[in-house]
């Protein structure tokens, strides 16, 4: 994933500490029912990748088998392949069968939506969406809508509309990445309406876009796109002050959160999944299963 990279000699200048908390997130959390244990599911963007056999899959491990092996390792995915090419019904429900009941699948909108029509004129396209993610049945989590960075505030009733014409039983997070959503009012106006309409706003973490860092809850969950340095000293402090927040709003009656590991090198992923997972667990008192590597016996160990 490279939104948000810069060149690793200027990491010591970027100013990582996390914003504080919109006065808002205190009544948007209040409003929530105390659920007596929040969902936390923490995962990577990918399963296919073959530079982690030897790593978190055994050795000689067959791509076909890769994804019942990330399912073992983590509760949710990222699942970026639907952004690229709508999976058949078929195939969805292969996926399904291959992990465990309690896994999660959080799809990413068709680039034929957010990217080339730009949510015009995009309702037969967004069905056939929903039709195809909607075969995960339990195994389905949120859905979100990663909007391009030149789709500007000008387009705010182009997204509203668009919002506005979803189905109400589905779960919605959505991606702002131009500059502008995130100031004055236009902030205000855009966070109001994802609220109104039950829809998350993305918060997305990378080193070159703190903008983006946004931290509002416009409802009683979170999703966080989480971008590292290839495991740079920074990165573990920025999840050490991500496991503190994440605190907070678990402490403030948050329902659920979603934490999801990108690195603009991938393969080194799974080890900052494991550290926050071990952090979490720590700070927050929780069981959480943690990733397993595999160690030079060929055995599996954290890592």
């Amino acid at each position: 994933m490279d939104f948000g990279k810069i060149d690793e000699k200027e990491l010591a200048a970027v100013k990582f500490k996390l914003p504080k908390d919109p006065e808002d997130n205190i009544r948007i959390l209040s409003k929530a029912k105390k659920a007596s244990k929040a969902k936390i599911y923490i995962g990577c963007a990918k399963w296919g990748r073959k530079d982690w056999v030897g790593k978190i899959y055994p050795p000689k491990t067959r791509e076909a088998d890769f994804l019942k092996l990330y399912a073992q390792h983590f509760n949710s995915i990222e699942l970026n392949a639907t952004f690229y090419r709508l999976p058949a019904i078929s195939q969805v429900e292969k996926w399904k069968e291959t992990v465990g009941k309690s896994f999660l699948f959080c799809p990413k909108f068709s680039d034929v939506i957010s990217h080339r029509k730009r949510l015009k004129d995009a309702g037969e396209f967004t069905t056939d969406f929903l039709k195809s993610v909607s075969s995960f049945g339990e195994n389905l989590g949120p859905c979100f809508l990663q909007l391009p960075p030149n789709f500007t505030p000008k387009n705010f009733d182009v997204l509203k509309a668009y919002i506005e014409s979803l189905p109400s039983d589905f779960e919605y997070f959505v991606e702002l990445r131009h500059p502008d959503w995130f100031a004055g009012d236009v902030a205000a106006q855009t966070f109001e309406l994802l609220e109104k309409k039950k829809i998350g706003a993305i918060i997305t973490d990378a080193a070159g876009r703190r903008d983006c860092v946004h931290m509002h809850l416009t409802k009683p969950s979170a999703f966080i796109r989480f971008v590292g340095n290839s495991l740079h000293p920074s990165d573990y402090k920025r999840v050490d002050d991500w496991v503190n927040r994440m605190k907070l709003w678990l402490d403030g009656g948050i329902k659920s959160l979603y934490f999801f590991m990108h690195q603009h090198e991938e393969l080194y992923s799974p080890e900052l999944c494991a550290y926050t997972i071990r952090q979490m667990n720590k700070v927050c008192k929780l069981e959480m299963k943690v990733p397993q590597f595999v160690n030079s016996k060929g055995l599996f160990d954290e890592a």
